[in-house]
């Protein structure tokens, strides 16, 4: 500020105006903090980066940064509260995080269902959320919050009574004992005025009564086959076949019919096999500690072998939902406009979630219009819904706290620069969406499709501010060349009319007759300069219309040499076209333009006197003219060059607006031929193009 007021960084008038209007202190000031905060935000992501590629795995605490763990419990919306304060009061940035354990694969929906609303609040109250796979809760977090410099880590109260803790352990006396630079925070955040919700008991799982049977059959044929291996076997290899049917149970029915078998093989091999047989009495103590030992053995392979079924489940699970997403990136990034990202996004919406979709896309005075492609009609309470969902950037509808009642569930498509729109679902079952995985999955779509809309967009933008700049360079080309060339010979006309004017009784016939001559000659060339303009301008509107009919091409390089014919009084021009070479359908006019605008720009660029020769030739498919000097030709590489606007080459003479050979083009192309232009081997260049024959050749009735 006072910087300003001593006008280093305005004139004192713009200064004080400056002042009043932006650079005020309180904007300064946000500004200061803006930038300090980013600042920040870059060094620690760099911190990060040099403690990885140097395997540092302690904590450096060079901010702080908070991580709340949440569980399935109604307590967890406390904690994220309290961690929310606690972030606020230490600015600090915080992450929620929920590590899905094989025993939290196996929780209750009414509990996933806590999960899910836990972290969708912590989202709502600025957070980042995870879900973290691992083993153990507590080592999954620490190796977590190690990898994201966190300093301090926030959990909630343990329920367990002192001697669960002591038997079973806790979860909090793991995170201290690992923690390390870590601090633990203990807390159970404010108590809510509303009640927790009673967990969801409407689907409770029916006993799978033929899994069980299958178990007693199977330890029926496991007994069978030890009966026959009876004589021959000692007892521990029987043992070995009842485990081995243990995990056969486990691996096919779970984990009650395994651990019914594991009972009922131990019954069976004391029965059968147990001196005395066929009798539950034993007569050597030390079989009961071989049938203790073979139950906890039979417990422990049914355990794990359902806990590694249900983390292979749960990887498929996520393997899918990777896949489905990495589909629809992928197709995204490979699509351009928005009715296409849009036609892709329903498409991949739609079928991994068994849904009708529908995208609503603000208009410029900012309401919702549904998208045509969409896949169901919107009435005017959904429209509502997604009106809601467009302002307050939350989702909404069905499924929801918000607007329950609805029959979909709208997201917000929220874009770096804002909203984008709003996408809504409706599932073919209602409790499709329950699933936490599957909510997370759409709100990755919807993140997706945002993103892909917005970048459409960027793209459009950029487009036009492209064609804008093209607009502009080729505006300031045409009046940098137009204001020359019109002003070369509109300079030579006045001076000639103002001698003749001033001077006429003084000066000879001579004289007066080379003014004169002068005056045409310029005139001419006006006439050529604009003429060439309104040629440009049809071509690039689409107005050029061409009036085809059979034509002689020696007549039409007749009268343009004719036309030209004054300027080539001093060239020698030899023409080459056979007697027999067919009509050619075309616009003589303009073709004869062609050949005006190629002899022009010969007569510019090669030495006066130098010849100049037209070949023309013809096969059953096109006629070919060629124009050839004797110039010095064309640089390399710059034989496609001389026929875009504005191009033009050196020359110590006269010099154009360098549309001739663009016109050329223009005109060859809308008769479906080519032009090009090729240097000789003995100098000079010849300028070629083709005009198509396509039907058969007219005849004349006798």
């Amino acid at each position: 500020l006072q910087r300003f007021k001593e006008g280093k960084v305005y004139m004192p008038e713009q200064a004080q105006e400056a002042l009043r209007n932006f650079f005020r202190k309180g904007n300064l000031i946000a500004l200061r903090e803006l930038a300090l905060r980013r600042t920040a935000e870059r060094v620690d992501a760099q911190m990060r980066v040099y403690m990885r590629e140097h395997a540092i795995g302690k904590v450096w605490p060079a901010a702080e940064r908070l991580l709340v763990c949440v569980s399935p419990t109604p307590d967890s919306a406390r904690l994220v509260r309290a961690a929310k304060r606690m972030a606020e009061g230490l600015g600090a940035p915080w992450i929620t995080a929920y590590v899905e354990t094989p025993a939290q694969l196996r929780l209750p929906q009414g509990a996933r269902n806590t999960v899910i609303q836990t972290l969708r609040l912590a989202e709502q109250l600025g957070a980042e959320t995870v879900t973290l796979p691992g083993q153990k809760m507590s080592e999954a977090l620490l190796a977590f919050a190690r990898d994201r410099n966190v300093t301090k880590l926030v959990v909630g109260k343990p329920r367990r009574r002192l001697w669960q803790r002591i038997l079973l352990g806790s979860i909090v006396d793991a995170l201290v004992q690992g923690s390390g630079d870590i601090d633990i925070y203990v807390i159970s955040g404010e108590r809510e005025d509303a009640a927790p919700a009673a967990p969801d008991r409407r689907r409770e799982r029916a006993i799978d009564w033929p899994s069980y049977g299958w178990a007693i059959a199977l330890v029926a044929l496991t007994t069978g086959a030890a009966w026959l291996m009876f004589p021959f076997f000692e007892l521990a290899d029987l043992i070995m076949m009842y485990l081995l049917g243990i995990v056969v149970v486990a691996m096919r029915h779970g984990r009650g019919p395994s651990l019914l078998a594991s009972v009922l093989s131990v019954a069976a091999l004391d029965f059968f096999f147990v001196p005395p047989y066929f009798t539950f009495a034993v007569s050597d103590a030390r079989h009961l500690f071989t049938f203790a030992v073979m139950l906890v053995v039979g417990f422990v392979i049914s355990s794990l072998t359902v806990r590694i079924q249900a983390q292979a489940a749960a990887a498929r699970s996520r393997e899918a939902r990777t896949a489905a997403l990495y589909a629809m990136s992928r197709e995204l990034a490979s699509t351009l406009g928005v009715d296409e990202l849009l036609t892709v996004a329903l498409r991949h919406v739609s079928e991994v979630f068994k849904s009708q979709v529908v995208v609503l896309l603000p208009g410029p005075d900012r309401s919702l219009t549904a998208w045509s492609g969409g896949q169901f009609q919107l009435d005017a309470s959904e429209l509502g819904v997604a009106r809601w969902v467009y302002e307050h950037r939350q989702p909404a509808g069905l499924g929801t706290a918000t607007l329950p009642g609805a029959s979909a569930l709208h997201l917000p498509l929220i874009a770096p620069r804002g909203p984008v729109g709003v996408l809504g679902v409706r599932p073919a079952d209602r409790h499709a969406l329950d699933a936490p995985e599957q909510l997370h999955q759409l709100e990755t779509f919807a993140n997706q499709t945002a993103l892909a809309i917005e970048r459409a967009r960027l793209a459009d933008e950029a487009s036009d501010a492209q064609i804008r700049m093209e607009t502009e360079r080729l505006r300031n080309s045409l009046l940098s060349s137009v204001s020359h060339d019109l002003r070369t010979p509109l300079a030579t006309i006045t001076g000639a009319v103002s001698t003749i004017l001033e001077n006429g009784s003084r000066l000879d016939d001579r004289t007066r007759q080379e003014l004169l001559e002068s005056v045409r000659d310029e005139g001419e060339r006006l006439n050529r300069l604009v003429q060439n303009l309104l040629e440009m301008t049809r071509l690039e509107s689409g107005a050029l219309q061409l009036r085809k009919e059979w034509h002689s091409l020696e007549e039409v390089i007749g009268a343009a040499l004719s036309r030209v014919g004054k300027r080539l009084a001093n060239r020698r021009v030899t023409t080459r076209v056979p007697p027999s070479l067919p009509l050619v359908p075309m616009d003589d006019v303009l073709v004869e333009q062609v050949l005006v605008n190629i002899l022009d720009n010969a007569l510019k660029y090669t030495p006066p006197g130098s010849p100049i020769e037209i070949i023309a030739t013809a096969t059953d498919r096109a006629a070919t003219v060629e124009v050839a000097d004797r110039g010095p030709g064309l640089p390399h590489g710059e034989e496609d060059k001389v026929f875009e606007k504005f191009y033009r080459g050196r020359s110590d003479g006269e010099r154009g607006a360098g549309l001739g050979l663009a016109i050329c083009q223009g005109v060859v192309r809308a008769h479906g031929g080519r032009i090009w232009a090729q240097n000789l081997p003995g100098g000079g260049v010849a300028f070629l193009f083709t005009l198509p024959i396509t039907d058969a050749q007219p005849t004349v009735d006798g």
